[in-house]
């Protein structure tokens, strides 16, 4: 599956961020999205994902195809590791949680709440929902925050598994993850001042 994205412009409180997007994603694929705070990463992935609208340009090849792992873990405090993974493949439609334990070393805690956790475990946790989604594109919002050195391989190692089993990742990170995909730096994407005068123009 395919990812294109076509003359894209994005808004965040009504005001273009980034604009003239243009680029592919496809199987195998990982793509390092890169920029300064601020410049409108976190738009970007939550209007990839369908979570808020673009204000012009095409994104073809998406629907029901991505999975969005933002900050938040996303995770359900009174349940349990197992339980968590569990409600999340219902979600998705499927079943086998086992491989996502494995590729983030759950094991241990499979019986643990979430709430319970640390931070770190929490971020493995929230990641290894991506496992049991079933959806080949996945899309990341700085993932590794709060893990260690080891955590980080893991994360890395799952993603290489991803994009061998034909999937594609598209990732917000500052981080050398060491995989072999190409950066896209939205730098030069940075949508121009609006002029004073269009102050409606910033609500629409």
């Amino acid at each position: 599956m395919t990812l294109s994205v076509s003359d894209l412009t994005i808004t965040r409180g009504g005001v273009p961020v980034l604009e003239g997007l243009s680029f592919k994603l496809t199987p195998g694929q990982a793509l390092i999205l890169r920029g300064p705070n601020g410049i409108g990463k976190t738009t970007l992935l939550r209007t990839l994902a369908g979570l808020q609208p673009a204000l012009a340009g095409q994104i073809e090849g998406a629907e029901d195809q991505i999975a969005y792992a933002s900050h938040s873990d996303g995770l359900k405090p009174t349940l349990t590791v197992v339980e968590n993974l569990a409600f999340w493949a219902s979600v998705f439609g499927t079943h086998d949680i086992q491989p996502a334990l494995d590729a983030f070393a759950l094991n241990d805690l499979s019986d643990r709440h979430a709430g319970n956790l640390s931070a770190g475990q929490k971020r493995r946790l929230g990641l290894a929902r991506m496992l049991v989604t079933g959806r080949p594109i996945w899309m990341l919002d700085e993932p590794t925050v709060s893990l260690d050195k080891n955590a980080v391989q893991m994360f890395a190692d799952a993603v290489r598994s991803h994009l061998g089993q034909g999937g594609s990742a598209l990732i917000a990170t500052h981080i050398d993850l060491g995989l072999d995909g190409e950066v896209l730096d939205v730098g030069p994407y940075k949508a121009k001042p609006q002029p004073i005068g269009d102050f409606d123009g910033g609500f629409l």
